[in-house]
């Protein structure tokens, strides 16, 4: 049986090259208080590069979408995976994300020699990883990364918005502004919302004493 520490040694930084496919793992929607955690890997192709990949915070709504477009036509493989409200609120919001990125990297139709995740904490996955803190912004798989994951959850935020206007998540994203917790105080909570995150247990709670 494998140690803890055996595991942190071999998915940690490497100093070496590894030759084959690279991808790059980002996340999307891990602080909103409502909707899944949506994850994406991409393998780009080297001989279609794409300009202005960035981390999709530093990017406009619409520069995204046009990104997406063009990642999805020109990358050797991308995938997008996402871990559900339900699992957030049984497993934890961190290792439903990275359930979530286990997921997309699962999907890639080629299979990566090597991964590069954004942030400070690995996925266990079956090929050698690498956390890198920025990535988003450094590395240009995972900026396009960054980006599927960021407009597949947007587009998420919109079609719920539709069917549940009241909460607003088309303007806020399902993040806990201002708007969206008077929405939580006025309405209590709705099936989208994650149950284990305090202002929503806030919210059902007022709601059951208000009953």
């Amino acid at each position: 049986m494998r140690s803890k520490h055996f595991l942190r040694a071999e998915q940690a930084a490497l100093d070496w090259d590894t030759p084959g496919l690279l991808a790059g793992v980002d996340e999307a929607g891990r602080g909103p208080l409502a909707g899944p955690v949506v994850a994406a890997a991409v393998i780009l192709d080297p001989r279609q590069p794409i300009a202005g990949l960035a981390d999709s915070k530093k990017l406009t709504a619409r520069r995204r979408e046009r990104l997406y477009d063009e990642i999805r036509a020109k990358a050797l493989c991308c995938a997008v995976a996402e871990a559900s409200v339900e699992e957030i609120d049984r497993l934890n919001i961190l290792q439903a994300t990275l359930l979530a990125m286990q997921r997309a990297v699962a999907g890639l139709r080629l299979p990566p020699a090597k991964v590069l995740v954004d942030g400070n904490r690995l996925p266990q996955l079956a090929v050698r990883a690498e956390a890198v803190v920025g990535g988003d912004a450094r590395v240009p798989a995972i900026s396009a990364a960054s980006i599927l994951a960021k407009v597949q959850r947007d587009r998420w935020c919109a079609e719920v918005d539709a069917a549940w206007p009241q909460y607003g998540f088309a303007a806020h994203k399902g993040y806990g502004t201002a708007a969206h917790l008077a929405a939580l105080r006025a309405h209590g909570a709705c099936p989208w919302h994650r149950r284990s995150f305090a202002p929503v247990a806030a919210a059902i709670a007022r709601a059951g004493c208000e009953a």
